[in-house]
């Protein structure tokens, strides 16, 4: 069970890094707001196509990770 946790933890850490690289910017933080870049943070716009994919993917590769770390930490001490 050790060993599948951790194999299910280190390639789902590989996965993350991946999806992280690969996905676009949202921004370039503070002084896109305050040059006029806040119009799009309040707008109706929403990401579409394969962006919200690689999001979603990365959130749910994520939970997986801190799952299994969780569960390696509580289980076994």
């Amino acid at each position: 069970m050790h060993t599948l946790l951790l194999t299910v933890m280190i390639v789902s850490a590989v996965i993350v890094i991946a999806l992280v690289l690969i996905q676009r910017s949202q921004g370039d933080g503070l002084s896109e707001a305050i040059t006029g870049g806040a119009e799009q943070l309040f707008s109706k716009q929403k990401a579409r196509g394969i962006e919200v994919g690689i999001k979603r993917l990365t959130i749910f590769f994520s939970i997986l990770f801190f799952a299994c770390a969780f569960l390696i930490g509580y289980y076994f001490k």
